[in-house]
């Protein structure tokens, strides 16, 4: 049993009706109709049973929070600090992208934490792993990949992501680009790699039936990877992109039909102009499989800020279509983030995901309250409306009026919300 066969019966499982539940703005009979076309999906492997989320047509768009070690920083505690804060912070999915220490231990902790669906990259384990049983990356077999997919699913993991795009074909393609930078991707890398070492097909293409049997038999939702992702501008929306994205909407439909959940991942860095024309031609290829886009990152010269250049691609994103958006943090392109820059980054890409439903209309309502509580100078209440409920707050009490008045420290007894109050109400 998956979400999506299940839901091709007319079968409503309890997982859709939460999700319609929570998506007050629709209805069971939408969420179940998305699930059955595949335009909504809803990870849930049954061994972790995370709270539902629904990502995909109609949908509020939803947020990914990425934690995880690296080989040159491993401290399994503060990854566990960062799945709380994510969390806390609102993230609606969880992915451990972890590359150093024990990976299966770190998951199985990490699991534990996290209540929301919990996703994962298998691929970077099977890399590591070869490197060191033998060496390099490019000696990971066939077997090495599937195992590790199968491992990770019997952990519970609900989504994983699978670089299916990157096959002999798409790699040509990429090679006679001339790209500015070839590829950003780690796990198109290594996949890259394998292929032109090994003068193979990518195994998880060549075989994905099998992937789709192992897939099925968890109910793991199928992120199909962004392996040829732009990560400058200058590459943006080019013939490699579009040959991935091409082969992945015919894998979308096989998925399909296999009864296997699927979303794809989409662009890195592209201007703005470059945003609509890609999630349009997406929708269409795919047959309208949720998006599930990093960023995307509309300029390349704001290393420190790239969670608000990230926020101005995701809200315009959200707004064209994009049905799931990964954080930036602060961090990125720099250093591995902390638990700070975690928190930076899921409040950042709430607020871009909460300006595109917005325009998309939905979840007007909570604003329009918030603006009566401002004319009302009601703090409290603007507190407890807020995405992020802390900062303000930490804001009104470093600096308060030196007069008696309701207004801040900016305008003290210069406020126009008070003067109006007083004067115009009066007339």
């Amino acid at each position: 049993m998956t979400q999506i066969s299940e839901a091709q019966k007319g079968q409503v499982t309890p997982e859709i009706q939460k999700v319609a539940k929570d998506e007050s703005h629709t209805t069971i009979h939408h969420v179940k109709k998305g699930v059955a076309s595949g335009s909504i999906v809803i990870p849930s492997n049954p061994i972790h049973q995370p709270i539902p989320v629904g990502i995909g047509k109609g949908l509020r768009v939803k947020v990914n929070a990425n934690i995880g070690t690296s080989r040159e920083h491993c401290c399994i505690d503060e990854e566990i600090e960062k799945a709380d804060i994510a969390q806390a912070a609102g993230a609606h999915a969880v992915m451990d992208l972890s590359t150093g220490g024990d990976l299966t231990a770190i998951r199985k902790k990490l699991l534990k934490i996290v209540k929301v669906p919990f996703g994962t990259v298998p691929i970077y384990q099977t890399g590591i792993n070869a490197i060191d049983k033998h060496g390099a990356i490019v000696d990971m077999t066939e077997d090495d990949m599937f195992n590790t997919f199968e491992q990770q699913a019997k952990q519970g993991v609900d989504f994983a992501v699978v670089h299916v795009g990157v096959t002999k074909e798409s790699v040509e393609r990429l090679r006679r680009q001339h790209r500015l930078i070839p590829m950003v991707s780690r796990g198109g890398a290594f996949h890259m790699a394998w292929i032109l070492h090994n003068e193979l097909e990518n195994p998880l293409y060549e075989n994905y039936d099998y992937l789709l049997e192992l897939a099925k038999k968890y109910d793991v939702t199928l992120s199909l990877g962004d392996g040829m992702r732009s990560g400058a501008l200058y590459d943006s929306n080019d013939r490699a992109k579009f040959q991935e994205l091409l082969i992945i909407g015919e894998l979308v439909e096989r998925a399909r039909m296999a009864g296997v959940q699927t979303m794809v991942e989409g662009p890195g860095h592209m201007p703005l102009n470059d945003i609509r024309p890609n999630i349009e031609v997406m929708k269409v290829v795919t047959n309208d499989a949720p998006y599930f886009v990093l960023g995307p990152l509309v300029t390349d010269i704001a290393p420190g800020y790239d969670h608000f250049v990230a926020g101005i691609g995701g809200a315009i994103a959200g707004y064209h279509g994009a049905d799931f958006l990964c954080y930036v943090t602060p961090a990125e392109h720099l250093s591995l983030p902390d638990v700070n820059d975690v928190r930076e980054g899921v409040i950042t890409c709430r607020i871009a995901a909460h300006a595109a439903d917005i325009a998309r209309g939905i979840d007007r309502g909570i604003d329009s309250r918030f603006s009566r509580a401002r004319e009302q100078l009601d703090w409290d209440t603007m507190f407890d409306l807020a995405i992020d409920t802390q900062k303000p707050q930490q804001y009104r009490q470093q600096r308060k009026p030196m007069e008696d008045t309701r207004s801040c420290s900016m305008c003290g007894n210069l406020c126009a919300i008070e003067i109006v109050n007083k004067y115009l109400k009066e007339a």
